[in-house]
């Protein structure tokens, strides 16, 4: 089932559980009963509730969006890593830097292919990526240069391989979910919390009052899934992409 049909319906239940709970108290409050009676107290405890709601709300989005523009930063900072690697090795002898390519674009097209789809359905990368890039490192750490020329390009040849890898345990460790369980369970609760408000303040069954209740019970629903979607950064809907592998290996896809 596609995500953004799961946040129609979503987003329908939650105006149609509200609007019927609405109905059905409507039915069972009496001719007599005054909704201008409502305590100051509720108005004030509801503007309060949704006010602090709204805030962890938006620190919640803030955070889950963070976490995935860092996320495509830890691939786009990998594929550069290897794309230095992959084009510094021009100095080594031809059959050095042919097999040092070779590895590099070995590794690049793994990620693309099998890699991202084992993180996109597991959430963890695959031992055989772990293989292709300690290969990318041995060629380099074991070749020995046979001039200053070479020898210049050596440490940096390094340094790049250094930090693919650091890009790549950065990768591993954004794969998953960034919301802990226990923020989930306030979310949700709040929502109830916010959206239950609606009932202590006697809103009538009248077309203008139906309307709001919905569309406030709808926004709610769209903001957590927004924040369910850009939770786990290369899984969902608007995820990070392998877009920078692409883009700098053109023939790894």
């Amino acid at each position: 089932m596609s995500e953004w049909l799961v946040l129609v319906l979503a987003m329908v239940a939650a105006c149609a559980i509200v609007l019927a709970v609405q109905v059905l108290q409507q039915r069972r409050i009496g001719e007599d009963d005054d909704p201008s009676e409502t305590p100051d107290v509720i108005e004030y405890m509801t503007m309060m509730i949704g006010v602090v709601y709204a805030i962890v709300l938006g620190l919640a989005i803030a955070g889950v969006w963070e976490a995935r523009s860092a996320a495509q930063d830890h691939v786009r900072n990998e594929a550069q890593a290897l794309h230095e690697v992959h084009e510094r090795v021009r100095v080594y002898p031809a059959g050095v830097r042919d097999r040092i390519r070779a590895d590099v674009d070995a590794y690049v097209s793994h990620v693309v292919t099998t890699e991202w789809h084992t993180m996109r359905t597991k959430g963890e990368l695959t031992d055989k990526g772990t293989q292709l890039l300690d290969k990318v490192r041995h060629d380099v750490t074991d070749y020995e240069p046979k001039n200053d020329f070479e020898a210049q390009a050596y440490q940096p040849l390094l340094d790049q391989v250094t930090a693919a890898d650091d890009a790549r345990n950065a990768r591993a460790d954004s794969t998953g979910a960034t919301m802990p369980g226990v923020v989930w369970f306030g979310l949700i609760t709040g929502a109830l919390v916010t959206i239950g408000m609606i009932f202590a303040l006697q809103i009538r069954r009248t077309p203008r009052e139906l309307l709001l209740a919905g569309l406030f019970s709808a926004l709610i629903a769209f903001l957590l899934f927004l924040i369910w979607d850009f939770d786990a950064p290369y899984s969902r809907g608007v995820a990070a992409t392998a877009a920078p592998f692409l883009m700098l290996f053109p023939g790894a896809g």
